[in-house]
């Protein structure tokens, strides 16, 4: 069993921040955290990354899509692909993203359960890439958004026997599309609700009796209405959309914040990519929702909200699977400080995926999934984009 010290001149714990530390990692688990930041002398290997240096927990991407490209067209170019090629691609997205310290990714819809192989590779060969929380196909309504994955499905048993279907093949959590969304032609627009709230109570009940939690699409008031009503543990894009655009309810996250359901903010985007309107929106009106959708957000964060950061990678050029460091200054942009943006990415998140204690911290027993930046991670948003090291399990990948 390969024993190694991790030294740097700080450490983000996953809560806060303190001064110089040695984490001690044995069989891809940390073993002890030395604050002293002393040096060992029983003979581990020492891996010493400087004064500048920063540990933190690999961070956590709550919603993925390693099965789209990145490209401007993902969804012709998934559809045009083969199983054995998707596999190929998704298993090089799983890997730019640990890269870039994402140690733990929810995979929230693919194609044909695809994303469980991946799931079993990498816990066999971790240091491949992140440990990925698979959805499966999500759940949509016939023709819904993303029927292409595979997941229609329509009444109360049949939507029952689906959540029975995602537990027995592995899923460990379940995603339904509440509302329309933005990439499936022909489907309602994302501003109308694709289930109600008794079929969201349905998925959210038997989901729950299988210890599973639920993620939701929700970009209408509405559908956010109902799945926050329903009991789903995530709200996903948590756009607030009308047909004549967007209108934050101030009740609405009111009765977010006292339920404690968790948003899932789609944040974090390449500054070197332009975001591309969906088809039928102007240039000026796709300026004018995100920022009403980043109003929204700030709202959710200044109410106390349940804040998360899930960077929807796949869905374009401005969202690559290593895009969620960008998201620590979006959230600044937000009012939100660089360490609560890094407690979303990592303490916090972990509590929502049910990994908590073993990701999205550094502490005594936590996997040894680590990431080193260099720089002032608490007054400056893009060192997390510095990256000096990364440890998954133990296992230095970078």
């Amino acid at each position: 069993m390969n024993s190694l010290a991790v030294h740097a001149g700080s450490m983000f714990d996953g809560f806060s921040l303190s001064g110089p530390a040695t984490v001690h990692v044995s069989g891809g688990r940390i073993v002890r955290v030395d604050r002293t930041g002393a040096l060992p002398a029983d003979g581990s290997e020492v891996i010493d990354l400087g004064r500048s240096a920063c540990l933190l927990p690999g961070l956590i991407d709550t919603h993925v899509h390693l099965a789209f490209d990145a490209g401007s067209d993902p969804v012709t170019s998934l559809a045009a692909a083969s199983d054995s090629e998707l596999l190929a691609h998704m298993r090089a997205a799983a890997r730019s993203a640990l890269l870039a310290g994402i140690t733990t990714v929810r995979d929230l819809g693919d194609r044909g359960y695809l994303s469980l192989a991946l799931v079993d590779e990498m816990a066999e060969h971790p240091e491949q890439g992140p440990e990925i929380l698979a959805a499966g196909p999500p759940l949509t309504t016939p023709g819904g958004h993303c029927h292409f994955l595979g997941g229609e499905v329509e009444g109360a048993e049949a939507l029952r026997a689906a959540v029975r279907e995602h537990h027995t093949r592995g899923c460990a959590v379940i995603k339904i599309m509440a509302s329309g969304g933005h990439m499936t032609p022909g489907s309602v627009p994302p501003h109308a609700s694709q289930y109600g709230l008794e079929d969201l109570r349905v998925v959210v009940d038997e989901a729950h009796r299988l210890g599973l939690p639920v993620a939701a699409h929700a970009h209408g008031i509405q559908a956010i209405r109902d799945a926050a009503e329903a009991g789903v543990d995530s709200l996903e894009h948590v756009s607030f959309l009308t047909a004549d655009g967007i209108a934050s309810e101030p009740d609405l996250i009111d009765a977010i914040v006292r339920k404690g359901t968790f948003v899932s903010l789609t944040l974090g985007m390449d500054p070197g990519e332009a975001v591309r309107p969906p088809q039928g929106m102007a240039a000026h009106a796709m300026a004018a929702h995100v920022n009403g959708v980043l109003d929204t957000y700030s709202n959710l964060h200044k109410y106390g909200a349940n804040v998360v950061i899930g960077s929807d990678a796949g869905i374009g050029p401005w969202k690559p699977h290593n895009v969620l460091p960008h998201g620590v200054a979006d959230l600044a942009r937000l009012g939100v400080a660089p360490l609560d943006a890094l407690i979303s990415m990592t303490s916090l998140a972990a509590r929502l995926c049910r990994v908590e204690g073993r990701k999205g911290r550094i502490t005594p027993g936590a996997d040894a999934d680590i990431l080193v930046v260099n720089g002032d991670v608490e007054h400056d948003p893009a060192a997390v984009l510095d990256v000096q090291a990364v440890f998954r399990a133990g296992i230095r990948v970078c």
